[in-house]
């Protein structure tokens, strides 16, 4: 395949970007959008120009690194992650526009790469879980019900990637930061910081200066794995109830 790609170039975070276009030929349908993005930065680096910079680590799904609006889409025309979309999604000819997550909160580094570590600091804000030090616990010691077993597993899926804040109109992370609190809160070994979990995380993602949430579900639809936007639901009663508990 020949495609046209129009790239967003800057070179940091304090000087202005533009979009740029650049021509690939010898896609093939198998290559990830990685590779290709990877041919392109081969070829420029033999005519003597920067190559583009984008974020990638394990290219398997897992870590949520790369992270692309492809076409206005967050991670492209597929529910997957960049790394895993594949140029059989386009066609010969075709003209791909590639830019960073935007969002006040995410910062662009340099062309397609953002600062994320607002992710980071919500994360920590949440703090610990009480857990006795020691051999292992016997596995029937604390007994979990399978719903809650199930909506744990569901939540601790989120790989941080970001696309929720992407896709959002608002630049909201409540369905990141829902599924970070409700994968801990509903489980026996996360109720000791229960309250103090969800007031420090949403106080703390206040701060990063994240949009507020109109339930418009772009979040959900853009999720690679699936995060069910009921979690902001969630996540909304846990608050207002640790809230009356502390009597604010």
């Amino acid at each position: 395949m020949k495609l046209r790609l129009r790239v967003w170039r800057q070179k940091n975070a304090g000087a202005p970007g533009a979009m740029a276009t650049y021509e690939v030929d010898g896609i093939t349908q198998d290559m990830s959008f990685l590779e290709m993005l990877d041919t392109l930065n081969e070829e420029l680096i033999l005519r003597g120009e920067d190559p583009v910079a984008f974020d990638h680590d394990c290219r398997e799904g897992i870590c949520g690194a790369c992270s692309l609006v492809i076409n206005g889409d967050a991670h492209g025309p597929e529910r997957t992650t960049t790394c895993q979309l594949h140029m059989r999604s386009f066609r010969d000819g075709d003209t791909i526009d590639i830019e960073p997550w935007r969002a006040s909160a995410f910062p662009v580094v340099k062309d397609l790469v953002v600062d994320r570590s607002a992710f980071d600091r919500i994360i920590q804000a949440g703090g610990y879980i009480s857990v006795p030090t020691g051999s292992a616990p016997e596995a029937h010691a604390t007994p979990v019900p399978k719903a809650d077993a199930d909506s744990a597993f569901e939540h601790a899926e989120c790989i941080g990637c970001g696309a929720c804040v992407a896709a959002c109109p608002n630049g909201s992370a409540m369905l990141f930061t829902s599924a970070k609190i409700n994968h801990l809160n509903v489980l026996p070994q996360g109720a000791p910081e229960r309250e103090t979990r969800v007031l420090d995380m949403v106080a703390a993602m206040d701060d990063e200066g994240f949009g507020g949430c109109t339930l418009t579900g772009e979040c959900a639809t853009a999720c690679p794995k699936g995060i069910p936007l009921p979690s902001i639901a969630a996540m909304n009663r846990e608050w207002l109830r640790a809230t009356r508990k502390a009597g604010r």
